[in-house]
C-alpha cells in the first residue's frame, strides 16, 4: 500500500494537470517528488525554499489572484513555524488555501522534537473558519484532498501521517462515520486511530465513530450517538490529547455527561525510539487504550 504522502504527489500531479486554477508551493521538502509537475506547470508550481513564512506568504498571494494554492511541508513548518502569516495572510486578508502536512505528531522520530506538531490541531483551533482533515487510509487523503481544493476559497488543513488503517472507510469531508453500535458509552476515533480503536474496544459495548473532518466539528452525529449509546464519551485523537472536549463538551452542553480526551501528551519525549514507541509511551496502543476506555466508562475518574 502506498502512504498517504506518495498519494499526495500523485492526486495533486494530476490536479495541477486537471484545473489550471491549482498551484502549488512548496518549502524544499518534496519538491523531488513535483519535479515532472514543475516542469509541466513552471508558473504554478514554486519552491520558495527553506522559508516557511514565505511559503505561506507566496500561497496568500496566489490565492488573492484567484488561484487555488496548495501548501505542503511538515506540519511544524506548515502550521507552527508560519502561523503569524497563517494568522495574517490567509485569515485576515480573507484567502483560502489548502495546507497540506506530513510527518504529523512524531511519524518521523529521529527528527526530534522540530519535527513533531501534535499541537497543530489545537493551534488552528485559535482561528476561525478552518477546516481541518485528519485521514486515515491514503484512499481517504486522495478523496479529502480533492474535496478540500473543490471547497471554494475555503481554509483547509489536510494532515498526513505515515500511520494508517488496513481498509478505507467512506468519508465524506463532514460527518462523523458510525462504525460499531453500542449502550454504554462513545468512542470517537480519529483518523489513523481507528484500528487501535476497534482493537482496544472489541468486547466492549460502545459505539464506535470515525472521524476524519475534526472541524468543523460533528456535533449533531456526536448527539445522535450519545442518544442511544449513553452520554459517556472518549475521544482519541492523533495529535494533542483533549484537543476536540470543548467541541464535544459545547455538543452535548444541554445533557448530563462526561468526556475523556485521549491523545499525544504535553511532555516531550526525549529519546528517538520507533513510532511505534511514541504511540506506546503516550497510552495510544490498542492495551492501553482498552484500559483507560473501560476504566472511565466503568466510572473511574482518568485524565488524558
Amino acid at each position: 500500500m502506498d502512504t498517504m504522502r506518495d498519494r499526495f504527489t500523485t492526486v495533486t500531479s494530476r490536479l495541477l494537470d486537471e484545473n489550471p486554477r491549482v498551484a502549488l508551493v512548496l518549502a524544499e521538502i518534496g519538491r523531488d517528488a513535483f519535479t515532472e509537475a514543475q516542469s509541466r506547470h513552471p508558473d504554478r508550481v514554486v519552491n520558495v525554499g527553506i522559508r516557511e513564512q514565505l511559503l505561506v506568504g507566496a500561497g496568500a498571494g496566489m490565492a488573492l489572484t484567484g488561484l487555488r494554492p496548495i501548501l505542503h511541508t511538515f506540519a511544524s513548518f506548515l502550521v507552527e513555524r508560519p502561523f503569524e502569516q497563517v494568522k495574517l495572510d490567509l485569515g485576515h486578508q480573507d484567502v483560502g488555501a489548502v495546507l497540506v502536512s506530513a510527518a504529523a505528531s512524531y511519524d518521523w522520530p529521529a527528527g526530534g522534537f522540530t519535527h513533531m506538531a501534535p499541537g497543530d490541531v489545537a493551534l488552528l483551533d485559535t482561528l476561525d473558519g478552518w477546516t481541518v482533515h485528519v485521514p486515515g487510509h491514503p484512499d481517504e487523503a486522495e478523496a479529502l484532498l480533492r474535496h478540500a481544493v473543490a471547497a471554494g476559497d475555503d481554509k483547509v488543513y489536510v494532515r498526513l501521517s505515515v500511520q494508517a488503517n488496513v481498509d478505507a472507510r467512506p468519508v465524506d469531508g463532514a460527518r462523523f462515520h458510525t462504525v460499531r453500535e453500542g449502550r454504554s458509552g462513545v468512542v470517537v476515533a480519529v483518523g489513523p486511530l481507528l484500528d487501535q480503536v476497534l482493537a482496544a474496544t472489541d468486547g466492549l459495548d460502545v459505539t464506535v465513530l470515525y472521524a476524519t473532518t475534526v472541524r468543523p466539528f460533528d456535533a449533531a452525529g456526536l448527539r445522535r450517538a450519545t442518544a442511544s449509546a449513553g452520554p459517556d464519551v472518549v475521544l482519541v485523537e492523533p495529535y494533542l490529547a483533549g484537543t476536540s472536549t470543548a467541541a464535544a463538551n459545547d455538543a452535548l452542553a444541554d445533557v448530563p455527561h462526561r468526556v475523556l480526551g485521549l491523545g499525544v501528551g504535553r511532555r516531550e519525549l526525549r529519546k528517538y525510539g520507533s513510532i511505534e514507541e511514541h504511540v506506546a509511551a503516550h497510552g495510544l496502543d490498542a492495551r492501553s487504550l482498552r484500559e483507560r476506555i473501560a476504566g472511565f466508562l466503568n466510572g473511574q475518574s482518568l485524565n488524558g
